[in-house]
């Protein structure tokens, strides 16, 4: 498996994956910079030209969660998703796809105009809405984790990769600071063996 990635971006929660479930893969780092990912040989691997995409060997797939997700299922013997038809399977749907159509996006618009757009295009205006969304949303979350080490059942999940990207986004930014039992969450989580490889290997 190929793992097409650039620093500081979505593609760490696939890396991270994988190092979780210890299969073998190789990277293809892309210059963002130099607009490599906007290159016709890579846009007929992910057609809106970002990063991450997998590919398997059989099939090219994109989206960070979609490919955290089939990872995991592929290898159901290493306990990185609940079972189908549980529960647990239902809540780890949901906190992965509250992670990333509602604590993501405010969080993205707030990276848009504080670093990525140049200062002449960025709309400060924009910021203190999308950082409230984002407190709310994140205030849901703090409850859910009150009592908890991991967003769904007792165990790490993908579930835990692909909310703690989110929420260290959120912390990088400075949007965690009401919320220290989340803090304390990314923490633990970017402790574990696997997302200390990814994290510092990039």
């Amino acid at each position: 498996m190929k793992v097409y990635f650039a620093p500081e971006t979505r593609s760490l929660r696939p890396r991270w994956i994988l190092e979780e479930l210890g299969v073998p893969y190789e990277l293809s780092k892309l210059d963002l910079m130099k607009g490599e990912h906007k290159q016709p040989e890579y846009m007929k691997v992910h057609p809106l030209g970002v990063v991450p995409a997998l590919d398997t060997g059989e099939f090219t797939m994109f989206e960070s969660a979609a490919i955290v997700m089939h990872l995991a299922d592929k290898y159901p013997e290493k306990g990185l998703t609940p079972a189908v038809g549980t529960q647990e399977r239902a809540e780890y749907y949901q906190w992965i796809l509250l992670a990333m159509t509602e604590a993501e996006p405010p969080l993205i618009t707030i990276l848009l105009n504080t670093v990525i757009f140049p200062e002449a295009e960025r709309q400060p205006a924009a910021i203190g809405p999308a950082s409230q969304r984002f407190k709310v949303v994140a205030s849901v979350i703090d409850k859910r984790m009150q009592g908890r080490d991991y967003i769904v059942g007792n165990t790490f999940t993908a579930a835990d990769v692909v909310m703690t990207g989110v929420l260290r986004l959120g912390d990088r930014l400075g949007q965690l600071g009401d919320f220290p039992g989340l803090q304390a969450y990314v923490k633990r989580q970017l402790e574990r063996p696997a997302a200390v490889r990814t994290f510092s290997q990039q």
